[in-house]
């Protein structure tokens, strides 16, 4: 077989030579184009109990809330997102050259970039590599895209791009914006949550909570509306979900056995950790830390610390290092 090729490059025209030589550098440069790995940025160190409810976590160390990636997206958001970004993602392969098409004529129509015509593919190429945006490297991106969409399922594409989405200030990734804007996993969002979550991405710097929420409002509306008209909700939940009102201001963090997160972020920063602490007994151990903290303090005792063990399973389920974490005060972030 080698040598029947061989035989068959040489009786070809330097011309056609040429042609073959250029078409299989090409082939090679399409196949090794895309880094193994897309997105090099640091992540927050998440900590969970057992039963995977969020303890606490620690900020990126480039200062972001980018919790590490998710491996599925929610049902929920991903409906909002594709009816908002991108209705034909399950159906091109990284590039929609009809939105492109659309896109370019308009541009040109209005002399200046009034849509990309980017699919949620070419978005997540364009997260990764975080360039300018020019026509140049919209080009680039749609090769990225289509080579992406041959490395990788829709549904692991969906789950990077929402994992590296930015959602206005320092929030980055829908884990971090389900919990900073709403308190909560994004398993349990709402569909007006979903919705208001599914169209910040679109203009992060433009529409937040603290800004344009009229703007931020109807656009959740609209795309609301639309899920109601393709059927994707009824109209009781359509009704409802319209009457919900945006949140006033992002939420802190859970604050649960802050010094365990704390030593977790030591030994394993930028890692999702499922610990072996029940978030109920920790609660009530914290609550009863701080009870007898404050009948010490009156012989001058101002720390306290409480380590419960199951001695059934040897796995320690609640980890009290100290009292008063916040208050930085005294010693108390001492673990």
């Amino acid at each position: 077989m080698k040598i029947q090729i061989i035989k068959y490059f040489k009786q070809l025209s330097i011309t056609r030579k040429v042609i073959l030589i250029l078409i299989t550098i090409l082939v090679i440069g399409y196949i090794f184009c895309l880094p193994r790995q897309l997105f090099h940025v640091p992540y927050s160190t998440v900590v969970t109990d057992r039963n995977g409810e969020l303890l606490g976590a620690r900020i990126a160390s480039d200062g972001q809330w980018r919790f590490p990636p998710r491996t599925t997206t929610p049902e929920k958001i991903k409906q909002c997102l594709i009816t908002f970004e991108d209705r034909h993602f399950y159906h091109h392969w990284g590039v929609n050259p009809v939105s492109i098409s659309r896109a370019a004529y308009q541009n040109l129509k209005n002399k200046r970039i009034v849509s990309g015509g980017s699919t949620l593919t070419m978005q997540t190429i364009r997260l990764a590599r975080n360039e300018s945006r020019t026509f140049g490297e919209k080009f680039i991106e749609m090769i990225l895209a289509t080579r992406l969409e041959f490395r990788a399922s829709k549904e692991k594409i969906l789950s990077m791009y929402i994992s590296h989405a930015p959602f206005g200030g320092n929030v980055v990734g829908l884990d971090a914006a389900a919990w900073r804007y709403f308190g909560h996993p994004a398993e349990e969002l709402s569909w007006a949550e979903a919705a208001m979550l599914a169209v910040l991405p679109n203009a992060p710097a433009m529409i937040h909570l603290s800004k344009s929420r009229q703007l931020l409002l109807n656009k959740r509306n609209r795309l609301l509306k639309q899920l109601y008209a393709r059927k994707i909700i009824d109209n009781s939940t359509y009704e409802l979900a319209i009457s919900e009102p945006l949140p006033d201001e992002p939420h802190p963090l859970p604050q649960t056995a802050p010094h365990l997160v704390s030593r977790f972020y030591q030994e394993r920063n930028g890692k999702y950790s499922i610990s072996t602490i029940d978030r109920g007994i920790q609660t009530q151990i914290e609550n009863a830390a701080e009870r007898w903290s404050n009948e010490f303090n009156r012989s001058d005792i101002r720390n306290l610390a409480i380590l419960v063990i199951d001695i059934r399973t040897n796995q320690v389920v609640a980890y009290c290092g100290n009292v008063k974490f916040e208050r930085k005060q005294a010693g108390n972030q001492v673990d």
